[in-house]
């Protein structure tokens, strides 16, 4: 809309979102006139009307088996619109056109704007399947020509109101009850008096005061919150909220009826959400099960590290003091995943802050701060069975950095750098085995470099090292299903190479 607004009107910014809230609230419209919707605008040369949106009827047979939206029709070609958008009224009069063997009524509705018609609504009703219209019909009707008032008049959509979520709102099929200006039901849609029987209702709405028979249905409460249902309930102004009552949920969407400026009576939709909020409640309590389930690791995990910290303690060989050293850091990053994972709503992590805090738990070794650490790029967000894994590699490459590259005593720079994004066409090292041949979709490309002494001569990292990098290569092309090698810095040293597919 807002591309075809600018291309071919003067419209102004106010004037264009009011009309996203008018498209954003019209599939009210549309259904209750059993009618498609096709919103004209003219065009800055005032020769030509320009279609910027469209609905389709929930209720009912399309007019139009096409997409209506940016066609561009000249002025005197539809004399309904004409008539709507110079008299800024509604237009009803003619006689049914015929589209496709479909007899098809036209009408027209100007769309005002602080008293300005910034355009028309032509709505079109597919008159293939009218049949003598029920008491339910009647009233959709009804409320479809207060609403296209209240359009004409720029009193709907209502201004200054907050925007209702049209996805979790209710619409018309879920159930509808039409209040009179007392808020005394009028009529109630057979879908509707099942949402209330579910809240604990026994008798019939019709005749009842809708507001007042709401709040009876649910619990006792605070006097305030009482007196807000009953008042919401009624339709006196344009709201929504949930009813919980007997194990039943139910969304009201309350929307005052203006036609000629005084309220005449007022719309209800309702929807039975109650399936949908036990689903809910019960994905409440599997995340939180599972963010437990994580926080409970995580603290065995640190149980185990002080253990085996205390047993190091312990050791008078220096070797086995170092390989249980090794472990605790082998533990502590696993732990540091199960931690973050404990805190989040789903099994997706954001790796940056895993890395910097391996990062500072590894850097313990260098307590004096003769070797300079920092991190470059952004690792994004992975999911767990990524973050593990990886936690653990990027801990023994840090770590033997700090044994090998620098020594006891060296100093220097240690860095650490993500790359993420789609696979490149060629090269970069990406294996044609993955996937039956098809590169992956996503890469993260990880490097970890050091200015240290470097790597001994013939020495080959598919094969040699100690265990920390068969820990690396089998991690890295194993269950990360990625690549690793190790190469000569370009300014001396030694850069660690990985290369992992992001599913």
């Amino acid at each position: 809309m807002n591309e075809l607004v600018r291309r071919h009107t003067t419209l102004t910014g106010a004037d264009v979102e009011w009309l996203h809230m008018l498209v954003s609230e019209w599939q009210l419209l549309s259904d209750l006139s059993f009618a498609d919707l096709v919103l004209w605008i003219p065009t800055w040369d005032g020769i030509r009307y320009v279609s910027v949106a469209q609905m389709r009827p929930n209720t009912g047979p399309t007019s139009y088996q096409d997409d209506m939206v940016g066609h561009l029709v000249p002025r005197g070609r539809r004399p309904l619109l004409d008539a709507a958008f110079d008299e800024g009224r509604i237009v009803r009069e003619g006689d049914p056109e015929w589209r496709e063997e479909v007899p098809v009524r036209v009408e027209s509705i100007p769309v005002r704007r602080e008293g300005k018609v910034l355009g028309v609504i032509a709505r079109n009703t597919n008159l293939l399947t009218v049949r003598t219209p029920s008491r339910l019909e009647l009233t959709y009707l009804q409320s479809a020509s207060d609403l296209a008032q209240m359009i004409a008049a720029g009193s709907f959509p209502f201004p200054g109101v907050e925007q209702a979520d049209m996805d979790a709102a209710p619409r018309v099929g879920d159930g509808l009850i039409r209040l009179d200006a007392d808020g005394i039901v009028t009529y109630a849609s057979p879908n509707a008096l099942s949402a209330y029987h579910r809240l604990g209702l026994t008798s019939d709405l019709v005749g009842s005061h809708l507001g007042r028979a709401t709040a009876d249905l649910a619990p006792p409460s605070r006097s305030a919150v009482h007196e807000a249902l009953v008042k919401l309930a009624s339709g006196w102004a344009p709201r929504q909220t949930e009813v919980e009552a007997q194990g039943g949920v139910v969304t009201l969407r309350a929307i005052p009826l203006k036609p000629k400026g005084t309220l005449t009576g007022s719309l209800v939709l309702c929807r039975d959400v109650t399936e949908l909020r036990r689903r809910d409640r019960e994905l409440m309590t599997k995340d939180a099960t599972i963010r437990e389930i994580h926080h409970r690791v995580k603290n065995n995990l640190q149980t185990v590290a002080a253990l085996l910290r205390l047993q190091s303690r312990r050791m008078e060989s220096e070797s086995g003091r170092a390989a249980l050293d090794e472990a605790v850091r082998r533990v502590g990053s696993i732990a540091i995943v199960h931690e973050t994972l404990s805190q989040a709503l789903d099994e997706q992590v954001a790796f940056d802050e895993i890395a910097d805090r391996v990062l500072a738990m590894v850097m313990e070794l260098s307590q004096d701060g003769r070797v300079a650490t920092r991190r470059t790029g952004s690792f994004g967000i992975l999911s767990a069975e990524v973050a593990t894994p990886l936690s653990m590699v990027l801990t023994e490459l840090l770590q033997n950095a700090l044994e090998h590259a620098f020594g006891p005593t060296a100093s220097g720079n240690l860095e650490v750098s993500a790359l993420r994004g789609r696979a490149p066409a060629t090269g970069m090292g990406w294996s044609d085995s993955w996937n039956g041949g098809a590169r992956p979709e996503e890469y993260l490309l990880i490097t970890v470099q050091d200015d240290g002494r470097g790597m001994p001569e013939g020495f080959d990292p598919q094969t040699a090292g100690n265990l920390g990098l068969q820990i690396v290569r089998t991690l890295a092309t194993g269950e990360l299903g990625g690549t690793f090698d190790m190469v000569a810095g370009p300014n001396g040293g030694t850069k660690v190479i990985l290369e992992i597919p992001v599913r």
